[in-house]
């Protein structure tokens, strides 16, 4: 790790280099290891070491960024000047008023020494528990295991200097056999939190019990969605409408419906870069504190996140904290969701479905209709059909072509446990939830 002092002094060459109105400096360092393993052997293991700098330059109205990963002195200066280059054949952006000032920020700790110093033995021995309870059950197990410490830093010329450090432990597999497979993940900033074991008997579990699918007639049905499922709708949410510039383009779902119930009463979303059951991240890619964001609240929309840039184009608005790097055509997004936890165990909301099915995750989702929050994807990883509140067999996996506004209005039961899912740049806690009446529109082969 560079560590604040070496960065501050970077940052603060940077800004003497710049001639422009206004600068920016934003700093990405990572140290990561990955170990891959897949036929239930490790096949696999990357270590990176990278800093990565962008430089985004105001002069006048027009907007320059450039990035490099040579911090030397002599690259320092190209970026900054490829920055300047970059502006001047920009058109002026009327809406653009200037970079943020400082604002106090709060105090939030995410670098768990012990996931730092985690090891790749370490990282051997806890993929091996997974590979063999596979080969001990005839499966085959593959999967990645993350450990990861992140520096991010950003400063202006205005004199915002923010500095955090966090670290990540991210382990995944599926398993398989000829006919089924099995999923399951955990994330967290401590690798101790990190179970392989559980992981191991979860994902084996599925592979286990979905052998020898059957097929069922696509159509409308009850679901049981794990929390991977969950995870999934909500990120698709995230991107497709809770962020200002996709209502400000009119190309939100949330567009013209603020104060409107648009889901049932069971659900509430926020977005919380502060809470520690996340991963917390206290200030967003232009250094400005995050806040609490009460996305949906009792089903009721209520508000959007926003950056600097989207702020400016709307009287009264300041910015959330949620600006991406720059350059950036997303807009401001959430990426430290939460949706509030029910009252149902997952127990119960099998023995409450009469016919249904059991959805582990989806894979290859897309969006088909973004102001109908209409998406497509597959089921995967353990699908089993529901009858008279039991698990009767396990199914080949269906398509579906579902709007997410939809499903989340016909919420039946909200699991009482969240569990907390990486995501675009963030991570999303979530509950598993049954509804009535979900959308599935194709069979596979598989």
């Amino acid at each position: 790790m560079l560590g604040k002092g070496k960065i501050r002094d970077i940052t603060d060459r940077v800004l003497a280099l710049s001639t422009a109105d206004q600068t920016e400096v934003l700093l990405l360092g990572e140290e990561s290891g990955l170990t891959r393993f897949a036929n239930s052997y490790i096949h696999q293991n990357v270590a990176e070491c990278n800093a990565e700098l962008r430089v985004r330059v105001v002069v006048g109205k027009k907007v320059g960024v450039a990035s490099t990963n040579d911090l030397s002195d002599e690259a320092l200066q190209r970026v900054v000047e490829t920055a300047l280059t970059v502006a001047s054949f920009q058109q002026e952006n009327p809406d653009f008023t200037s970079l943020p000032q400082p604002a106090p920020l709060s105090k939030v700790s995410g670098f768990v020494e012990r996931t730092a110093a985690f090891t790749p033995e370490a990282r051997a021995k806890a993929v091996g528990v997974i590979c063999r309870l596979a080969r001990e059950k005839d499966l085959t197990a593959s999967g990645a295991f993350t450990t990861a410490t992140y520096e991010l830093a950003v400063a202006n010329s205005l004199g915002v200097f923010a500095y955090y450090p966090t670290t990540l432990a991210d382990l995944n597999t599926v398993i398989m056999s000829d006919d089924s497979s099995g999923y399951a993940d955990a994330t967290s900033l401590d690798v101790a939190e990190i179970d392989p074991e559980a992981v191991a008997t979860e994902a084996v579990g599925k592979a286990i019990r979905s052998r020898d699918p059957q097929e069922i007639e696509p159509g409308e049905y009850a679901v049981v969605l794990e929390e991977y499922a969950v995870a999934d709708l909500l990120l698709h949410l995230s991107i497709l409408g809770f962020g200002a510039l996709a209502v400000q383009e009119k190309r939100s779902f949330m567009c013209d419906r603020f104060g409107e119930r648009i889901m049932d009463e069971r659900i509430s979303i926020w977005d919380d870069g502060l809470d520690p059951k996340g991963l917390p991240m206290p200030f967003d890619f232009e250094g400005v504190p995050k806040q609490r964001v009460d996305l949906i609240e009792r089903g009721v929309a209520k508000a959007v996140v926003y950056d600097t840039y989207t702020a400016g184009r709307e009287e009264g608005k300041t910015s959330t904290g949620h600006a991406l790097p720059a350059p950036n055509t997303f807009g401001p997004i959430p990426f430290n969701m939460f949706m509030q936890p029910g009252v149902a165990t997952k127990e119960e909301m099998l023995a409450s479905t009469e016919r249904g099915i059991w959805v582990t995750r989806f894979h290859y989702t897309n969006p088909v209709h973004p102001l109908k929050t209409i998406i497509t994807g597959m089921t995967r990883d353990g699908t089993f059909l529901i009858e008279d509140g039991e698990l009767a067999r396990p199914i080949k996996n269906l398509r579906f072509t579902q709007s997410i506004l939809e499903a989340l209005s016909r919420v039946e039961m909200v699991g009482e446990t969240t569990k907390l899912e990486r995501a675009f740049l963030g991570a999303i806690s979530v509950p598993a939830l049954r509804i009535e009446g979900f959308n599935f529109t194709g069979t596979t082969q598989f």
